[in-house]
């Protein structure tokens, strides 16, 4: 081997750079463990919340402390190896920005009728249509009857776009571009605003990304721990504004006589269909209520009252002095919103009332109400319903505290809100009236201003918070509001007690399959087999190494990738070996046939890893989250691999031989094994081609009647992982679930103390409100299974050693579901296409693409197959979702590696012995190789039931697809792609030979 000195360098000084990289891992975990220790030696596991403190305090005290070699925790945890959801526990979403608000704003919330009709179109449009929305708009909008126009005042030729839009006498295809930047900048604005307040949340190793030009944002926060909260900062649209209110003796007269005029409106109903007729979607906030009454105490109000005077007799009185209209209960909002917009009621209004706006104030509990209340408040509104002052103009805000001890948010403003706000401040004091700080929608404080305007544009939100509220908010202001709403129309959360019993099962999981390796390498091959076992080592570090350098994240998946490179990464040392010992057999020297084993070898070689490193570069482009994780250390372990065989592994060989020392690549049980197998393959094709047409009419026949278990991935929906303290039997607590949501899934993942839960209740809707109205549902269904005293709380937090509650839940919109199985059937047919390509350029013959093709086609319509038969039955998950398809993807490489060696050989035989008949050619070729096949798929699948036995839960569906896939793929490399190959070659008469006088072939 050529070069030895500066390969011998560079991999020595590979493996030095992948160990620097892998020190700043071990490092991290060490100091972590630490905290972990100390935090545990002053908290109980009672106290989860002051443990995660304590260890929070304790690595922040020692971050910049050096550590090893100079280096600290604070940059350790800057280059560690990132890790997964699935490992670390987490929250993965993806948010859709709305561009139909964008599209709204930037015509400036118009009426016209034909802009409106497009919008709901373009809604009918996405639902089966994989264009982004705003050119199902403009789609839409062409289609409309009539010559309508995008370049009118109505609608984009506004003063807002008149520096990007001309002129009026534009056509649609000149303001098409235009409006594309717009949304394009809309969404850049969103992503960054969403950067800013992740950057802030104190999450480490955060990843965002814009996902093409859907307006679809991917925010993955490993280690976050309170979920809910990072919902809410996620979505928040932190529409802060500035409103003059009402005095409360202004709008009085005004509830009053509304209350008159509803009790005439409405017939005596009960609660049932009062409820039905008046409904409402903001339900929402809190605050102090008493005044209207005049001291009349509500819970003495007879039923009669409450016909009589609708609104008035839903008022809680409460002893504090009431910044509101009134407080209500926050249940009876929805009642109340509706009353007040009745067109009769809206019409009792005065001149200079007619724009009011009635909003609510944040939800407090009162105790002696025994739930929560909210107050009213009446806000001066216009005819744009557009605030005078907004959080547009803010330029800093921080958590603070006020005078008496409260939580609070500073906020400082530029300029111009400055001189607003000292504007509105003045006329609150003249007018001894309040200003509502309202955010989203919802008045955090309405204070009264009493030492005369407030210059320099300074202003505090009081409200009730908690300091991480506080600070969530001052985040929020600082980092500005999204230019539209962002919907989770994808979540996945993972609590950290799941997370590290993926690492323990994955490193137990890992370690066993290495270990089986190593020794089934020395006890086939002998001291080759050792040298071998030294590459895989090393290709390992060299796998860990590139991953931390590049900051790439290490997956559940993605173990499986690394674990399933442990079993085929011995296939390159495989066919090298069997060389060498062919080239022994023929009686040449030992030099002469380690030269040739490698050189004959590299062919075999490169095209297997080839095709099977296109499968998972298809996989990486379409896979999302874990998948990716899983193609990513496929690629890069092929990669590795590569290197490890033919170049380490040399090394080694050419060390220890170079004195004349023997090696013979085999053992005393293993030297004669596969020496003089002769099996007529061919013989027995159409035997095979029986069994392969009964398996794929099964397949086919249960894929068309029974379908496969598809899981939300395709079909949207909600999944629960839910953990009990007792064994519980699943068929019960799917019917408590059907009896709460009406359809229901409830299966045994893992002990029989822990259930998926699946259910597509209210799978439409989307919103942080929906999400917690469904798991309050669950919880509720749950309860009588819970450990007793469980709340709502203890259930949906995710605390570390969590023993009982929600441990993971996936969401996924039926949108985005579909958008998933669309992507899933091109990255597969997309797969089949470039592999049908790349055998044919490789061997320049369409019938070695057409018997890869077959086999590939037949492997996986019968793993389909075995899935749509067996999915009721088996004990784990066998849902088809995008860890299937990666399952999928991969056996495809797995199949065209074995049939690219088997080909290889064929080509090879055919121009060496060009006097043999084809028969004998493909089943010599086949015989070769017999070794190297059943000892590649022998070592991958006990890699494979390592893992399916030991590892996570979450991945033994995907494993499973895996074994059936080796299994079925081996045979089809032997029965399957070659006898299709030749029955089409023989037919045809066609010459492989690179001689143009071979003889005719016969059978």
């Amino acid at each position: 081997m050529q070069n030895k000195g500066l390969i011998t360098v560079f991999a020595i000084l590979f493996g030095l750079v992948s160990l620097y990289q892998l020190s700043f891992t071990f490092i991290t975990s060490s100091v972590e463990d630490d905290a972990k220790a100390y935090a545990k030696s002053i908290f109980d596991e009672t106290q989860p919340k002051e443990r995660a403190a304590a260890e929070a305090q304790y690595l922040d005290s020692i971050a910049t402390e050096t550590q090893f070699l100079g280096i600290d925790y604070k940059t350790a945890k800057e280059k560690e190896l990132n890790k997964g959801l699935d490992l670390k526990g987490g929250i993965n979403v993806i948010l859709q920005v709305s561009v139909k608000d964008i599209l709204k704003g930037l015509a400036n919330n118009t009426k016209d009728p034909a802009f409106n009709q497009a919008l709901n179109d373009a809604d009918e449009l996405q639902k089966n249509s994989q264009e982004t929305y705003v050119e199902s708009f403009f789609t839409a909008f062409e289609a409309l009857p009539g010559e309508n126009r995008l370049a009118t005042p109505d609608i984009f030729f506004n003063k807002g776009l008149e520096n990007d839009i001309k002129s009026s006498d534009w056509t649609n295809d000149q303001v098409r571009p235009v409006i594309e930047t717009k949304i394009d900048e809309s969404i850049a604005s969103a992503f960054e605003v969403l950067r800013k307040r992740i950057d802030k949340f104190g999450v480490t190793q955060p990843n965002l990304q814009r996902l093409g030009n859907s307006g679809r944002i991917l925010v993955e926060l490993p280690g976050a721990k309170d979920v809910e909260r990072v919902k809410k900062l996620l979505q928040s649209t932190a529409q802060l504004e500035f409103w003059d209110v009402f005095k409360s003796e202004d709008i009085t007269p005004f509830i009053i006589a509304a209350d008159q005029k509803v009790a005439e409106l409405i017939e005596p109903v009960s609660e049932e269909t009062e409820a039905e007729e008046v409904t409402d979607t903001t339900e929402t906030e809190e605050g102090d209520l008493s005044e209207l009454l005049g001291g009349e105490d509500v819970e003495e109000a007879e039923e009669d009252v409450a016909q009589t005077n609708p609104i008035t007799s839903l008022i809680v009185p409460v002893s504090a002095s009431n910044p509101g209209l009134a407080s209500f209960k926050l249940s009876d909002t929805a009642v109340v919103n509706g009353y007040l917009r009745m067109p009769e009621v809206r019409a009792l209004l005065s001149s200079d009332q007619r724009y009011a706006r009635f909003v609510w104030s944040k939800p407090e509990f009162n105790e002696t109400v025994g739930e929560e209340i909210t107050s009213l408040y009446a806000l001066k509104g216009n005819r744009d319903n557009i605030a005078q002052l907004s959080g547009g103009v803010v330029t800093d805000a921080a958590q603070s505290f006020d005078q008496v001890g409260r939580v609070s948010v500073d906020v400082q403003m530029n300029g111009t809100g400055a001189k607003i706000w000292e504007e509105m401040t003045g006329y609150a004091y003249t007018n001894q009236s309040q200003i509502a700080i309202v955010l989203d929608d919802i008045v955090y404080s309405a204070p009264g201003v009493t030492s005369g305007p407030i210059s320099g544009g300074r202003s505090s939100i009081t409200g009730s918070f908690t300091i991480a509220e506080g600070q969530d908010l001052a985040n929020v202001l600082r980092a500005g509001k999204l230019p539209a709403s962002a919907d989770i129309i994808q979540a996945e959360v993972v609590g950290p007690t799941l997370g590290q019993e993926a690492i323990d099962s994955g490193v137990l999981s890992f370690l066993i399959a290495l270990g089986f390796v190593l020794v089934w390498m020395i006890f086939y091959y002998g001291k080759a087999g050792a040298f071998a076992d030294v590459a895989l080592v090393v290709n390992i570090v060299f796998i860990f190494g590139i991953l931390a350098g590049l900051g790439a994240v290490l997956t559940l998946p993605g173990i499986a990738g690394i674990v399933l490179t442990i079993g085929i990464s011995v296939d390159a040392n495989v066919l090298i070996f069997e060389r060498i010992r062919e080239e022994l057999a023929k009686g040449k020297s030992q030099r002469d046939s380690i030269k040739d084993g490698f050189s004959n070898a590299l062919s075999s070689i490169l095209d297997a890893n080839i095709t099977t490193g296109l499968t998972g570069l298809i996989l990486l482009v379409f896979g999302t989250g874990p998948i990716k994780g899983f193609a990513t250390t496929l690629l890069i372990g092929i990669a590795t691999s590569l290197f490890t065989a033919i170049f380490i592994t040399r090394l080694f060989i050419d060390s220890y031989t170079k004195n004349g020392k023997s090696l013979t690549c085999s053992t005393s049980f293993t030297k004669n094994l596969f020496k003089n197998v002769n099996i007529n393959f061919l013989k027995k094709r159409k035997i095979a081609y029986v069994i392969s047409g009964l398996l794929l009419a099964a397949s086919l026949g249960s894929l068309f009647t029974v379908g496969l278990n598809q899981g939300i991935d395709f079909v949207g929906g909600r999944t629960y992982t839910v953990r009990f303290d007792k064994d519980v039997n699943a068929t019960d607590i799917q019917n408590d679930m059907i009896a709460v949501f009406g359809s229901a899934e409830a299966k045994t993942y893992g002990g029989d103390n822990q259930l998926k839960i699946t259910t597509k209740f209210k799978v439409d809707e989307t919103g942080a409100e929906v999400d917690t109205e469904i798991e309050n549902m669950l919880f509720e269904g749950l309860k009588p299974n819970l450990p007793e005293g469980m709340t709502y709380e203890t259930f949906v937090t995710d605390d570390e050693n969590k023993v009982a509650g929600r441990m993971e839940y996936y969401k996924v919109s039926p949108t985005i579901a579909d958008d998933i199985k669309k992507s899933s059937f091109w990255a597969v047919l997309g797969s089949l296409v470039v592999v049908f390509l790349y055998i044919l350029l490789r061997f320049r013959r369409w019938q070695f693409s057409l018997g890869a093709v077959a086999a590939v086609f037949h492997d996986v319509l019968i793993v389909l197959g075995i899935f749509s038969l067996t999915y009721k039955i088996m004990p784990f998950n066998m849902e088809i979702d995008q860890s299937f398809i990666a399952a999928i993807l991969t056996v495809i490489g797995y199949s065209l590696n074995d049939t690219v060696v088997v080909f290889d050989r064929i080509r090879e035989f055919f121009n060496e012995h060009g006097s043999w008949k084809m028969n004998r050619i493909i089943n010599s070729a086949l015989n070769s190789t017999l070794s190297r096949t059943l000892n590649t798929s022998m070592t991958t699948l006990i890699v494979l039931l390592t893992i399916f036995i030991l590892g996570a839960e979450s991945i033994r569906g995907l494993i499973f697809a895996l074994i059936v896939g080796v299994l079925v793929g081996t045979y089809s490399s032997l029965f399957i792609a070659t006898p299709v190959f030749y029955d089409t070659v023989r037919k045809r008469g066609i010459d492989l030979t690179d001689k143009k006088d071979e003889e005719e072939e016969t059978e």
